[in-house]
């Protein structure tokens, strides 16, 4: 609780209102933390029918929740524009590509949105900034290549198709863009800021709602000691980029939508020692294996991330910190039966059958891409408060829920 609450103040600091802050829902999916941070003054960003109910069960209100993602089915559509028609709309749903545009306008307009009784839905469009982001290829979303977004003509085209065809059932309001997770320098990300401004300030002089501009997130979480810029670093930049815009164009609502920078730090994944034994003649001849793996932790199997690990035991008597036991290297590997659950090599005391580990920075991505692949139900999520005491947030997955 208490690093949630630091990482959301700072955020806060560096993105001040009337900036608006969301929180990027599938970074994690656990209600009890969405509900936390929205205390802290932030909004949930989803982009799944399913990430909805969580933010509705964590308490968000409909008119701070924006919704995105490049899967928005027809049911995810017609979810939207049925709230609105009941008068609680979200905040906004950001479009994809003309082929959802064209989707949305012809369910908008079948449930007669923007009538007398029923108010319009506010869209913003998803710019595919083409930038070179500095981060690894598989968090590179704002990349020219990447299947997210549109790009400018596209964007214009849609923009104008909105406006001329939805019949008032919809109302353009902006550009919504993301560069990528984990950036290491603020430059791709400057870049595409200055791009979603100069279009916004185009299509905002025939459109005079037109005027947020959506930031995204991507601020970095990195290996300790080496954290990367900032969030108030890459918050720096947006004053000398305002001021090459003409008032009048300029948006009069911004948006950042964090993720894993509001709750990586605060998780930690304990884990239990299963194996210990030696592979003579390996590049590393100690090798661990715990009973938590990818099925809880996916991201060093699936992109190489690294977490460091703690041991928290060292033959099941605690670890007395840094003048504790001696420490060697230890293959640290997960339980499941594929050979790509690997957690890294790590400086580990002697452990044994029974002993506990700490895998660090695991609140992000863990708990919302988990699996209960090899039929190992999920784990449970426990909020450690400030005061002290243990709070159950989503309990342990059971064997009856299988199948």
């Amino acid at each position: 609780m208490a690093v949630l609450r630091a990482a959301a103040a700072e955020v806060a600091v560096a993105f001040p209102d009337p900036i608006i802050r969301q929180f990027s829902v599938k970074a994690n999916d656990v209600s009890g933390v969405v509900a936390v941070l929205h205390g802290f003054g932030i909004g949930a960003n989803i982009v799944s029918g399913g990430e909805w109910a969580i933010a509705r069960r964590a308490g968000v209100a409909h008119d701070r929740i924006t919704i995105e993602g490049i899967g928005k089915t027809d049911a995810d559509l017609r979810r939207a524009v049925r709230l609105t028609a009941a008068g609680t709309p979200p905040a906004w749903l950001a479009i994809e590509s003309p082929d959802e545009a064209d989707a949305l306008i012809a369910i908008a307009r079948r449930a007669r949105l923007g009538t007398a009784d029923r108010p319009p839905l506010d869209v913003l469009f998803r710019l595919n900034p083409a930038v070179v982001p500095e981060t690894t290829g598989g968090l590179a979303v704002g990349a020219a290549g990447a299947k997210f977004g549109m790009t400018e003509t596209e964007l214009t085209s849609t923009v104008e198709r909105v406006a001329a065809d939805a019949d008032g059932a919809l109302v353009p309001r902006g550009i919504h863009l993301h560069v990528g997770s984990q950036l290491g320098a603020i430059d791709a990300w400057r870049d595409a800021v200055r791009r979603g401004l100069a279009l916004l300030g185009l299509l905002r002089g025939g459109l005079g709602r037109f005027d947020t501009l959506d930031l995204g997130g991507g601020f970095p979480v990195g290996p300790l000691g080496r954290p990367g810029p900032r969030p108030e670093r890459f918050a720096r930049e947006l004053a000398p980029l305002l001021e090459t815009i003409p008032v009048d164009r300029q948006p009069r609502r911004l948006v950042v939508e964090p993720g894993r920078f509001l709750v990586a730090r605060a998780g930690w994944l304990v884990a239990r020692v299963l194996h210990v034994r030696g592979r003579p003649g390996a590049d590393v001849e100690r090798q661990v294996v715990l009973d938590a793996g990818m099925t809880e932790l996916i991201r060093p199997a699936l992109y190489g991330a690294r977490h460091e690990i703690e041991a928290l035991t060292s033959h099941r008597r605690p670890v007395a910190g840094p003048v504790g036991a001696p420490v060697s290297a230890a293959l640290v590997e997960g339980p499941v039966c594929e050979s790509t659950d690997h957690l890294g090599t790590h400086d580990l005391p002697p452990l044994r059958r029974g002993d506990l580990v700490a895998v660090r920075d695991a609140g992000a991505y863990a708990a919302s891409l988990g699996s209960t692949y090899n039929g190992r139900p999920r784990p449970a999520q426990v909020l450690f408060e400030e005061v002290g005491s243990l709070r159950l947030v989503r309990r342990r997955g059971r064997v009856a829920d299988l199948g």
